[in-house]
């Protein structure tokens, strides 16, 4: 056994790969990984295990009851509480060798450059646009490699960025034009099997140990594609964009695009049992879907306003008429995750929502009332 270095690493520092220089080399490292949910945990549990010198967990979510067939760093006794400290206590206790740091604010285009600064690599396994183009656009000015993953339903992909000073394949050069809301739907949308978490996730980790030990051929100019009904991993080549320019300043795509990133759970949520009285008072509610997802039905009684509409027509600079308008209204969309970022967007601009928890998912089987739309 290599001088200084504990007995638990033992097994991977035979393979001559590896090595004790490549553990030596993961030792020292300082990883950054945002998200700690289905793709954060085996991340994270993984990466501890191997021996990651530092790890600072981003996340400014806590545990919900639907994430625990999946996020498997969390118990019944977590729910509740914040994901980061949670993640961070489990880590620490699986590997006291290494030092595990909780960060609950969340990482914005404002703080990110402050954030990712000092680390020698990024994981991302977050589930929306707007972080995955703000980590890559942070990780390209910091010159900093960015292992992404991302999963929906039985499907799952992963590559490695790296800017390169301008010269290397980002984020931005795989998906140049960020979706309009509600075009892709997210995991708790669309639904997601535990298992596709572990394989991806597992894969990043894996991906972050070749980059940080220096072995292997990394997956940097190529996206790997699994499908776990094929049980069948498939590549595509990737290449920079020629005519891109290289990113100076982090973008915030929540403006741009109008689909509000992460921005934790809703400050003011109701549960379904709670909108029949809501209803019968004549409380406004605005289904904040897309067009093609209503073809089950919306609440009766309810209005359809999709959530980039609705935020275009309330921006900043709103008149206090309108504002006051939508004061009080009950916002819902398929699973509460877009009407709780929706009702923390309207916060910030004057003008207080609530949103639906679980939202029109929840609402299907309650014996509320539906209707189909016209």
């Amino acid at each position: 056994m290599a001088a200084g270095l504990p007995e638990r690493y033992l097994r991977q520092m035979r393979l001559p790969q590896l090595g004790a220089l490549g553990q030596r080399r993961l030792a020292a490292s300082r990883v950054a990984v945002i998200g700690a949910g289905g793709l954060g945990a085996p991340v994270l549990s993984y990466l501890a295990a191997a021996g990651i010198g530092e790890i600072t967990v981003f996340d400014p979510d806590t545990v919900d009851t639907t994430n625990l067939h999946r996020q498997v760093l969390f118990g019944d006794a977590d729910v509740g509480r914040s994901k980061a400290i949670a993640a961070a206590e489990r880590l620490q206790a699986l590997n006291p060798e290494i030092s595990v740091r909780a960060e609950v604010e969340t990482v914005t285009p404002a703080n990110a450059l402050e954030k990712l600064s000092g680390h020698h690599l990024v994981l991302d396994g977050t589930d929306n646009f707007p972080t995955r183009y703000m980590a890559s656009d942070a990780c390209e000015i910091l010159d900093l490699p960015l292992v992404w993953g991302s999963i929906l339903a039985f499907s799952g992909q992963v590559s490695v960025f790296w800017g390169a000073s301008g010269r290397g394949v980002t984020y931005r050069d795989v998906h140049p034009v960020p979706p309009r809301p509600g075009e892709v739907p997210s995991c708790s949308e669309a639904g997601v099997l535990g298992m596709l978490c572990g394989v991806i996730g597992a894969t990043m980790a894996m991906e972050a140990v070749k980059v940080l030990a220096g072995l292997g051929d990394v997956l940097f100019g190529r996206l790997a594609l699994y499908d776990a009904l094929r049980a069948r991993w498939d590549e595509l080549p990737l290449a920079r964009d020629p005519q891109r320019l290289a990113v100076s300043e982090v973008e915030d795509v929540m403006v741009t695009c109008g689909l509000p990133g992460p921005t934790g759970p809703a400050t003011d949520e109701l549960t379904v049992a709670e909108l029949p009285a809501l209803l019968a008072a004549g409380v406004r509610v605005i289904d904040i879907r897309e067009a093609h997802e209503l073809a089950g039905g919306m609440v009766r009684g309810a209005e359809h306003v999709p959530m980039a509409e609705l935020l275009a027509q309330h921006g900043p600079t709103d008149s206090s008429s309108a504002s006051a308008a939508l004061e009080g209204t009950v916002l819902y969309c398929a699973a509460g995750s877009r009407s709780a970022s929706a009702q923390q967007v309207l916060a910030g601009r004057g003008i207080s929502v609530r949103s639906l928890r679980g939202g029109f998912g929840a609402v299907e089987g309650s014996g509320i009332a539906v209707t189909l739309p016209e």
